[in-house]
């Protein structure tokens, strides 16, 4: 549930609804898919090869396992990555709580439909609205995992995640039955191959990275407190099939009420923040207690996949400052707050930076350290060791473990240059 959290998260309900939109849809759905079962699911596993091993945080991982100045670079980055993604996607989660509040206070309710999606860009143009809530986000982040593994992280995920399945199919349903939703469902179902471009395609990777956490440092760090006795393989799998399965649901709920509100389904990153109210204030003109309850849930929902996918993030910092500097966790966390939310007021203050940081952490940062992950797992770490990780030692029998190696070992790095090279060109 931890992994699933983890991956379900807003890149799924908040980033794979737009990126599809901007990515032509179906087809772009489409290399998604084939790009998370290919590609990402070995890079998953070879991730967890890495963490379980070493049974350290990422730059322990490397200490222990390939102790050299360029191993250990590569263990730096992937505790520096995550970090700066929590400084904007933190954001994100504000706006998550703010939204939360204006269902609260039935700000969608009785308001007409199509001026309601203006809610989202009033609130982002202000100043103290997203600092206070970004702030509120974060704080909230940090806490929970200072509380620990078992106490903090996987309590929380234990309960949230199934919660935020319901919910989301809810949406969903009612989203398909809203005028005009057909060409939303078709849109994101009917492939259309001429709107698909290169570009598209490496975003379609991107997407696959980031709904699955991969090049986070995030898999590492949570696969160094899985027991021996575990079937890594058998994680990955589920982890990446409950991605999946979340994202198209994620995009039923969202695309169909984009195309009934007349929104443009490449609109950018605040397309469920205008999508998702006029859902709220369309059900409101004949349900009004149902608009209300529903978007209650719905932003709780969005809240809790924020916070799953931001705890995260940020026990890669909290485990490196405990296990290497020997800080309490309680202490560490509070750093980790301070330095992210440093980072993040700089895009607060400079919305334009947003992008840019999305940019760089997910067509260099994400793809550079997955591809440094498979070479030290297929070339440095090598076929017996990988084997002992992938079946726990012997114990999980069959020939998959030998697929995923030689995809580690060289179809992975293949197809991380090419995309790296097509990010950076």
């Amino acid at each position: 549930m931890a992994f699933a959290g983890s991956a379900i998260g807003l890149g799924n309900i908040w980033r794979f609804p737009y990126t599809a939109g901007e990515g032509g849809g179906a087809a772009f759905v489409l290399v998604f898919i084939v790009a998370t079962l290919v590609l990402s699911l070995p890079i998953f596993m070879a991730e967890s090869v890495i963490g379980r091993r070493s049974g350290s945080n990422c730059l322990g991982a490397m200490r222990k396992l390939a102790p050299n100045k360029f191993w250990m670079a590569f263990g730096a980055l992937s505790v520096f990555t995550p970090l700066f993604i929590a400084s904007y996607y933190s954001i994100v989660g504000g706006w998550s709580l703010e939204f939360l509040f204006k269902s609260l206070t039935l700000s969608f309710t009785g308001t007409d439909p199509q001026s309601v999606s203006g809610i989202f860009f009033s609130f982002t143009a202000g100043t103290w609205g997203p600092i206070i809530t970004f702030t509120l986000f974060l704080g909230l982040t940090c806490l929970i995992p200072a509380f620990g593994v078992t106490s903090g992280i996987e309590r929380f995920s234990k309960i949230s995640i199934p919660i935020l399945f319901v919910i989301i199919v809810g949406v969903a349903i009612y989203s398909l039955s809203l005028p005009g939703s057909r060409g939303g469902v078709e849109y994101l179902l009917k492939p259309d191959f001429s709107r698909l471009t290169l570009k598209a395609c490496a975003n379609a990777v991107g997407q696959s990275f980031y709904s699955l956490s991969l090049g986070m440092g995030i898999i590492i760090t949570y696969s160094s407190y899985v027991k021996k006795s575990e079937n890594i393989m058998s994680s990955a799998v589920g982890t990446s099939v409950s991605a999946l399965l979340f994202s198209v649901i994620a995009g039923l709920a969202i695309m169909p009420a984009v195309f009934s509100a007349g929104i443009n389904p490449g609109s950018g990153p605040g397309l469920i923040f205008e999508t998702l109210p006029f859902i709220f204030s369309s059900m409101g003109e004949s349900l009004p207690w149902l608009s209300a309850a529903v978007a209650i849930l719905f932003f709780l929902t969005v809240l809790v996949a924020a916070l799953t996918s931001s705890i995260s993030l940020i026990e890669v910092g909290i485990a490196y400052l405990v296990e290497e500097k020997k800080i309490n966790r309680k202490l560490a966390a509070l750093i980790c707050f301070g330095g992210i939310w440093a980072a993040g007021m700089i895009c607060v203050l400079l919305p334009g930076l947003f992008d840019v940081f999305d940019l760089i952490s997910s067509n260099l940062l994400m793809p550079l350290c997955a591809l440094l992950g498979v070479i030290f797992v297929g070339w440095i770490m090598g076929k017996a060791d990988t084997y002992d990780e992938l079946t726990s030692g012997g114990s999980f029998k069959g020939g998959a473990h030998k697929a995923v190696f030689f995809a580690t070992k060289y179809i992975a790095p293949i197809m991380i240059v090419a995309i790296l090279l097509f990010n950076l060109l």
